[in-house]
C-alpha cells in the first residue's frame, strides 16, 4: 500500500465515525499584552506573603476591600481558585501561586483553565449564568494580570497550565462543550512584553504537541488501527515546511526484513505500519537526532495474553509513538536548526492462528535473531526493528527512544516520572535538563553491566526477555541493536496515562515526553559535532 492510500485509508476512518473529536484538539490562545481592558473577565494571582497570603495586591485591579477575598476563601496555596462577585457585575478569579516557582504557576493555569471550562459548561445551560460572566461575546475569553517580577519562566509555564489544563477528549455525539479560547497577559509597566509573547508562543507549541500526544492516544482503538494512527501523523506533517512524512505497509516490511514489526502484527486482521517523519531544514550542519516511538496501537499481549482487568487501557500502548509524532511537528513549526528523523513502528498485538508465539526465533531487520518467550514483551521487538534500521541507512548520531515499556519501571517510579536508560553522560544529562525545564521529571536507572550476558540468547543472537531486573534486562536488549551510537531509552509506563487530574496533566492519556524531546531537540546546535562516548559513563 502507498502512502497516499494509507492516507486515504486514515482519512476514510475519521469521517466514518464523525463522533470523534477533531484532532488535533484545538488549545486556547496567549497573548501578551500592556493594558488591562474593561469587559474581560480577569485573574489576579495570590502570592505568600511574610505573614500568610498578600490579599492586598490581588484586590486591587477588582477594586474590592481585602475582606471580599476573604470571604470567598481566597488563599496563596497555588492551584486554589476563587470566584470573585464584582461590584460592577460580572466576576472576576484569583488563583494561588504560593511564591511564584514556575511549577505553581504551571498549576495555576491548568486550575484556571479547569474553573474556566466548568463555569462555560454551566453558563451555555443557564442564561443567568451567562449574565455572571459579563458580555457573552467576551465569555470565552480572559485575562491574567502578570506581577512585576514576571520572567520567561513565569510565562511558559503559565502558558502550558492554560493550554493544557482545561484539555478534554470524548466520544459523544453531543455537541462541543464552549471552550476558553483566548487568554490575554497583562504585563506590567516596563516589561518586555515582545520577549514575553515569544515565549508564550513557544510555551504553546510545547503543550500542542503534548495535546497531540494525547489526541493520539485516547483515541480508541476500533478506530486507531496502524494504518489510521501512522496515516493521521502523515496528514498532519503535510503542510508544514521542511518535514516530510513516509509511511510504510506490510509488504515494504517484508520485502526489508522487518521481523520484528511484521511478528508482533502477525496476529491482528489489520497489519502493521512504519511511519517515517524527516525534518531537514535549509543549510543546517550538526548532530541527526533520530527519535523512536513505540506505536502499539492495540496490545492484548499476544498469546501470552493480559489479564482482562485493565486491559481496555492497552489503547495508550502507543504513547511513546504519539510523543514522537507531536515532537517531531512540534520541532518544525518551531523551526528548529537541527536535523530530526522520527520513527514509529506500529502494530497491533493480537491473537489469532497467525500470531507470533513463545519459542519463536525471529529475525529483525539487519539479521540480528531474537528468541521469543513472551508475546507481551511486544515493544522492544517493534523498537529493535527501527533502531537497526536508523543504525543502517539513516547516518544519525544519537539515538533517542521512548516506549510504555516495562511494569517493572511503573513499580519502581510510580506514575509521575520517567526512566532514562543513556550510554552517554551528557546525553542523559541533557535529557533530564529539558524535562525539568518543561516540567516533566526523569530519573536515570543504571545499565547494569552484570546483566549485559544474560541478554545473549542460546537457540538464537539474543533473548527477549532475559532473567533479572525487567526494565534494566529491556534497555540492555535494545542497546544490541543501537550500533555503539550515544542511545538513551525513555521508559514511560508510569507517566504516560494518569488516573486523575494534577497540576496540567488530565486524566487519561498524558502526552509525557513530547515536549521533553522538543526541549532536547533544541540544545543540539550546542553541541557542534557531537558523537559521544558509547563507553564512557554507564551510570
Amino acid at each position: 500500500m502507498s502512502g497516499a492510500s494509507v492516507f486515504r485509508s486514515a482519512q476514510s476512518a475519521r469521517m466514518a465515525d464523525p463522533a470523534l473529536p477533531v484532532i488535533p484538539t484545538s488549545l486556547v490562545e496567549v497573548d501578551v499584552v500592556r493594558q488591562w481592558r474593561d469587559g474581560v473577565p480577569g485573574a489576579v494571582a495570590v502570592f505568600d506573603g511574610a505573614s500568610g497570603p498578600d490579599l492586598a495586591a490581588a484586590a486591587e485591579p477588582f477594586d474590592v476591600d481585602i475582606a471580599v477575598l476573604q470571604a470567598v476563601g481566597a488563599s496563596a496555596t497555588a492551584g486554589d481558585v476563587r470566584a470573585l462577585p464584582l461590584p460592577a457585575g460580572g466576576v472576576g478569579w484569583v488563583v494561588g501561586v504560593g511564591s511564584g516557582a514556575a511549577v505553581q504557576w504551571r498549576s495555576a493555569g491548568a486550575a484556571l483553565a479547569r474553573a474556566l471550562r466548568e463555569r462555560l459548561g454551566e453558563a451555555a445551560e443557564s442564561e443567568d449564568e451567562v449574565g455572571d460572566l459579563g458580555d457573552a461575546s467576551e465569555a470565552d475569553y480572559l485575562q491574567i494580570r502578570l506581577p512585576d517580577s514576571v520572567d520567561g519562566d513565569t510565562v511558559s509555564a503559565l502558558t502550558l497550565g492554560l493550554a493544557l489544563g482545561g484539555y478534554r477528549f470524548r466520544v459523544t455525539g453531543k455537541p462541543a462543550p464552549p471552550r476558553l479560547r483566548k487568554v490575554l497577559l497583562v504585563a506590567p509597566d516596563g516589561a518586555d512584553a515582545e520577549a514575553l509573547g515569544a515565549q508564550a508562543r513557544r510555551a504553546r507549541e510545547l503543550a500542542a504537541a503534548t495535546s497531540l500526544a494525547r489526541d493520539l492516544a485516547n483515541a480508541p482503538s476500533n478506530i486507531k488501527d496502524p494504518a489510521w494512527f501512522t496515516g493521521v501523523a502523515a496528514e498532519l506533517a503535510a503542510d508544514i515546511a521542511n518535514l516530510s512524512a513516509t509511511v510504510r505497509d506490510e509488504k515494504w516490511l517484508a520485502d526489508n526484513g522487518f521481523g520484528g514489526i511484521l511478528a508482533v502484527g502477525g496476529g491482528s486482521s489489520r497489519p502493521p505500519r512504519l511511519l517515517e517523519l524527516s525534518y531537514r531544514p535549509k543549510d543546517v550542519e550538526g548532530p541527526h537526532l533520530i527519535l523512536v516511538g513505540k506505536g502499539v496501537t492495540f496490545d492484548t499481549g499476544g498469546i501470552s495474553i493480559k489479564p482482562a482487568e485493565g486491559m481496555h487501557l492497552m489503547r495508550t500502548d502507543m504513547s511513546g509513538g504519539g510523543a514522537v509524532i507531536g515532537a517531531l511537528l512540534a520541532i518544525a513549526r518551531l523551526e528548529l536548526p537541527v536535523r530530526v528523523t522520527g520513527l514509529v513502528p506500529s502494530a497491533e498485538n493480537h491473537v489469532s492462528g497467525s500470531a507470533y508465539r513463545p519459542g519463536d526465533v525471529v529475525r529483525h531487520y539487519g539479521g540480528t535473531t531474537t528468541e521469543v518467550s513472551n508475546t507481551d514483551a511486544e515493544g522492544r521487538m517493534v523498537l529493535a526493528d527501527a533502531l537497526a534500521y536508523a543504525v543502517d541507512r539513516l547516518e544519525p548520531d544519537l539515538l533517542v527512544d521512548v516506549a510504555t515499556l516495562t511494569g517493572a519501571m511503573k513499580v519502581a517510579l510510580g506514575l509521575r516520572t520517567g526512566g532514562m536508560f543513556a550510554t552517554d553522560g551528557e546525553l542523559a544529562d541533557r535529557i533530564g535538563q529539558a524535562g525539568e525545564r518543561v516540567g516533566e521529571a526523569w530519573w536515570r536507572m543504571p545499565l547494569l553491566e552484570d546483566h549485559a550476558e544474560d541478554v545473549k540468547g542460546q537457540l538464537a543472537d539474543v533473548k527477549q526477555t532475559p532473567p533479572g531486573p525487567g526494565g534494566i534486562t529491556a534497555a540492555l536488549f535494545l542497546r544490541e541493536f543501537t550500533g555503539g551510537l550515544p542511545w538513551a531509552h525513555l521508559d514511560i509506563a508510569g507517566p504516560a496515562r494518569a488516573d486523575k487530574d494534577y497540576a496540567e496533566v488530565v486524566s487519561g492519556g498524558t502526552g509525557f515526553a513530547a515536549r521533553s524531546l522538543v526541549e532536547f531537540a533544541a540544545t543540539l546546535p550546542e553541541w557542534g559535532d557531537f558523537k559521544g562516548n558509547p563507553h564512557a559513563d554507564l551510570h
